[in-house]
């Protein structure tokens, strides 16, 4: 009979050796005294990494619907963000944004609209 065998220690050792690797590789860049030597470029290229993760992660969730482009203009999603990103555009405001598309987005989605 070995240690992992489905019991309780399998799970522990795999979130133990998870939370290692999590520390290890975000930390690498704070562990040297001096700051480490990018190329320009880089470091022009890494400005854009926060905004270019996002969008991976919010655009999937407003043009698709089950793995699938969203194919009719009756999604509701697709108002709620045409009305924000006008405001955005309009205003500059973040929070001004949120709601609006959440003012569009609640009442077609729930069936009040269309």
């Amino acid at each position: 009979m070995t240690a992992f065998n489905g019991s309780w220690l399998y799970p522990a050792a795999a979130i133990i050796g998870l939370a290692v690797i999590t520390v290890i590789s975000r930390a690498f860049f704070m562990i040297p005294e001096r700051e480490l030597p990018l190329p320009d470029w880089l470091k022009r290229g890494l400005k854009y990494a926060p905004l270019a993760a996002l969008t991976a992660v919010i655009a999937p969730e407003i043009l698709m619907t089950q793995g699938e482009l969203i194919d009719t203009l009756r999604d509701a999603r697709i108002p709620a963000v045409l009305c924000a990103s006008a405001y955005y555009f309009w205003r500059r405001g973040i929070l001004g944004t949120i709601v609006v598309g959440m003012v569009v987005y609640l009442p077609l989605h729930i069936g009040w609209g269309w």
